[in-house]
């Protein structure tokens, strides 16, 4: 007997970045999702501030991204700056420059800004956000530097380290977005998928602070525009 394969709808959401903490979060919406991994340069024009820089990659990264979707699909993508000042921290080049980016930051406030968009392929409509953080790092000291620097987990990670490294632990408190310092602002995310008709399965302020083990301050501040409709 013969069986036809039928071809399988593809999942509502894409999500348009390869990174492993943007999948664990954005799975947290209680949304099915696929990744597509756009290519663009990342690079920050002369100039160009902070907010308008993670703003401006993170539409990109959708648009890039949205025509390997269907029409069916909304396409979501972010883009997450770590911020000292005036200069804005990328990965770093080696584990020197690591090094020299940890000791930067170390006993100080910087923050993070991470800029979110979300495109609805069949009209190429598009909405977009930033989400702010401040992030108090603590003064660690330079042979836990050297050991975090050796594990290569600062390598690929804007400012050089990751706030939830389990041995490093660099922030000292939070009073913020702790899932946007991972680099997907999630209360961001439910708020510009319900504007495109793909409000998401879960509650998401729950299992966001479940999965990250933190009682999270602001989301109610986030998504009372949302409630209030």
């Amino acid at each position: 007997m013969l069986e036809f394969l039928t071809m399988k709808e593809r999942p509502l959401l894409v999500l348009a970045s390869n990174s492993p903490r943007r999948r664990e979060l954005i799975a947290l919406v209680g949304l099915p999702f696929e990744t597509i991994v756009p290519d663009v340069d990342e690079s920050l024009l002369p100039g160009e501030a902070p907010r308008d820089y993670v703003r401006r990659l993170a539409v990109t990264k959708a648009r890039a991204a949205s025509p390997r979707a269907d029409a069916s699909q909304i396409v979501l993508a972010a883009d997450t700056a770590v911020v000292d000042g005036d200069a804005v921290l990328g990965k770093p080049a080696d584990p020197s420059d690591a090094t020299r980016m940890l000791r930067q930051l170390r006993g100080r406030v910087h923050q993070v800004f991470t800029g979110i968009a979300v495109l609805r392929v069949r009209d190429g409509s598009l909405a977009a956000d930033v989400c702010v953080t401040d992030v108090p790092m603590r003064a660690y000291g330079d042979d836990e530097i050297e050991a975090y620097v050796r594990t290569g987990d600062p390598l690929d990670k804007a400012g050089a380290y990751a706030i939830q490294h389990p041995r490093f632990q660099p922030v000292a408190s939070m009073s913020g977005c702790y899932a946007s310092v991972m680099g997907l602002p999630l209360c961001h995310a439910a708020r510009l998928l319900s504007q495109m008709e793909a409000a998401p399965r879960a509650d998401v302020p729950s299992n966001c602070q479940s999965f990250l083990k933190y009682n999270c301050p602001v989301y109610e501040e986030i998504l009372a525009p949302q409630r209030a409709e």
